[in-house]
């Protein structure tokens, strides 16, 4: 079935309750169930993040597996993406979701499936004119440029800076218009850990400032190490960024996602679970298999 048919299908699951599997207890102390901040990673950089009873998704690519050539220019663009399919249904990962967060408009964050999918009434947040300008056209009437706080749902949102790729990339027009910006996202709710999404970065004094600011109890890191050929270095974190935030925030879990869907990551979820375990990090980091869910 093609994806546009499923859409008016799809519009009428809304109301469907949304189930999760609970992650294992954190240590004795921890927040209540209703102070709980719940992360469920879908698939790349796509999750769903839960402040009590308000539900974000994040940067939604719903495509099926293979939809689309790799992206030009980058490591196995041979292969097509996504390279795995969704854990669940387009239904249940849209269902009871209060407003979307696209850090970018990278078909890996915001691709043709969600676009047709989601209720053009729902509530948008966006790093810049440009993209708000990019997402009205596609029919979203709520579109709201994250300039620098908002509040939504009792949840408090700031966005945070970063570079999407070296300052080698950036010194090439060609390649810096086609990386253009990314933003990353700090939310916070009263009684409830504070959660810093990183996004499409490599590691810059904005994520500094970030962790010293915000002091985030939880730190999620696009973690993948996607490359671009001819450029040393990677378009966002990798394996010595994961160690470094928990090295920096010994108090934070690190969860590392944007791993194995997409053709230029250069880092698998199986050799990071690899490093982590050598650095014996495993009760500060989080690696979850597409589908998982998490609480803090």
């Amino acid at each position: 079935m093609q994806i546009r048919t499923l859409a008016s299908l799809l519009a009428l699951s809304l109301s469907l309750s949304y189930a999760t599997a609970d992650a294992e207890e954190r240590a004795a102390g921890a927040a209540t169930s209703t102070e709980k901040v719940q992360f469920q990673q879908i698939r790349n950089a796509t999750a769903r993040i839960s402040y009590g009873k308000t539900t974000f998704l994040v940067d939604p690519m719903l495509s099926r597996k293979g939809t689309y050539p790799g992206f030009k220019g980058t490591y196995r663009s041979e292969l097509r993406n996504p390279l795995v399919e969704l854990p669940i249904s387009e239904a249940e990962v849209i269902a009871d979701v209060d407003a979307v967060i696209v850090t970018h408009t990278h078909l890996d964050h915001w691709d043709d499936a969600a676009q047709a999918l989601l209720p053009k009434g729902v509530p948008l947040f966006v790093q810049n004119d440009s993209d708000a300008e990019i997402i009205r056209k596609e029919g979203f009437t709520d579109v709201r440029v994250l300039n620098s706080h908002a509040e939504f749902g009792g949840v408090t949102l700031t966005r945070t800076g970063g570079r999407h790729g070296t300052e080698a990339m950036y010194a090439s027009p060609p390649l810096a218009a086609g990386l253009g910006e990314a933003m990353g996202v700090v939310l916070q709710a009263p009684a409830h850990p504070t959660l810093y999404l990183a996004g499409d970065t490599i590691w810059t004094g904005d994520v500094d400032q970030a962790l010293a600011t915000y002091k985030p109890e939880v730190i999620v890191l696009n973690a993948g190490y996607a490359r671009v050929t001819g450029f040393e270095g990677a378009i966002i974190m990798g394996k010595d960024d994961v160690l470094r935030a928990a090295q920096m925030m010994p108090k934070a879990v690190v969860v590392a996602v944007h791993l194995n869907a997409i053709n230029h990551m250069a880092l698998s979820r199986e050799e990071l679970t690899k490093f982590v375990v050598e650095k014996a990090l495993q009760s500060r980091v989080e690696i979850p298999a597409d589908g998982a869910s998490l609480k803090f």
